[in-house]
């Protein structure tokens, strides 16, 4: 596929959140590296703006550089225009020029998101009026508050869907890295999913999250390159811990005898059905207990342990460890029940 270059820009402001910009636009990096490594031309020129070129301070204490002025651009320019978020943006709310510019570009993009908090400048530009759109957690009220029109969502990681016009257009992402997998899914768009894939890989994210997905993640599992004939199945399996995954619901879902599945895990993965589900749940169980945001009793009902013992059992057996210290080490704050 040989497609013109596409111009990505992010926009910047002292303050920005590092991860909000570099993560996104390493996405679109990878991808470029990705269609490299076969012959094929980049398909994405990267661009970061601010209100005048140079050095911009970032919240971790180091500056980003920025190669263009955006007051000084038309933004027809640009293919997509990313807004980061930080917390420098409650400044840049009273930023007219800044504001009026974004009104500007908005019919003269193709896409205008945000990143994280990065919303709160579309919806103070009056972009996201009507619109689906999330933000980070820490930031939903004051969107909702503060812009009564927006149709402020509260748990899912990006509102960008490729299929709807509208949502493709202008559309917003939650926390921090939830703007990688808003790329992500922007990379899906434009060059098919299998590359997607592949900077995912690349990225070393064992992590898929569709967009309408809560704020954890399930495994992004890398064996799918080893195990063609599974997958299918292996991406499903994270939307489902919640539900039946037992070794008969996989061979419904795999439309194989369950022996003849039970072989094919054997031969590919190395291990049994059932204990590469409870692998996935621990993976799952420990990112949302990294997060902080649910009790010990609430993950092991979201990842399919039914009770806290039976997740303390498999959390001893694949993190040595009980959930409770898992919790106290990497996510201080979270209740026992």
């Amino acid at each position: 596929m040989h497609l013109p270059s596409r111009a990505i820009a992010c926009l910047l402001y002292p303050g920005v959140m590092s991860l909000d910009v570099v993560g996104p636009m390493q996405v679109f990096g990878s991808a470029n590296a990705e269609r490299t490594g076969h012959g094929l031309p980049p398909a994405y020129t990267l661009h970061l703006l601010a209100e005048a070129p140079g050095p911009v301070p970032t919240s971790a204490g180091f500056a980003l550089v920025a190669d263009g002025a955006w007051g000084g651009l038309d933004a027809a320019g640009f293919d997509t225009v990313l807004v980061a978020g930080g917390d420098g943006v409650i400044a840049q709310l009273s930023n007219a020029g800044l504001c009026e510019w974004l009104r500007h570009a908005e019919p003269r993009v193709r896409r205008l998101g945000s990143v994280c908090s990065g919303a709160l400048l579309l919806a103070q530009a009056g972009l996201l009026d009507g619109r689906r759109a999330i933000t980070h957690w820490s930031r939903l009220d004051r969107l909702r508050q503060s812009h009564p029109k927006v149709l402020v969502e509260h748990d899912c990681l990006h509102t960008y869907d490729a299929a709807s016009p509208h949502d493709s257009h202008v559309f917003t992402s939650a926390g921090v890295t939830a703007g990688i997998d808003l790329a992500l899914a922007l990379v899906e768009a434009d060059l098919g999913r299998p590359l997607a894939l592949a900077v995912a890989r690349r990225l070393v994210m064992f992590m898929r999250r569709p967009g309408g997905q809560a704020q954890f993640s399930p495994l992004l599992a890398p064996e799918t390159l080893h195990a063609p004939r599974l997958a299918a199945l292996l991406e499903w399996i994270p939307t489902q811990l919640g539900g039946d995954l037992s070794l008969d619901a996989l061979a419904e879902r795999a439309c194989m005898p369950t022996r003849t599945l039970s072989r094919v895990f054997q031969r590919e993965l190395g291990m049994t059905p059932a204990r590469y589900v409870e692998r996935v749940r621990v993976e799952a169980a420990s990112t949302l207990l990294a997060q902080a945001q649910a009790s010990i009793s609430t993950v092991a009902r979201l990842c399919g342990f039914e009770h806290p013992e039976n997740l303390r059992r498999s959390f001893h057996k694949h993190r040595a460890v009980s959930p409770q210290a898992y919790a106290q080490r990497f996510g201080a704050g979270v209740p026992l029940d």
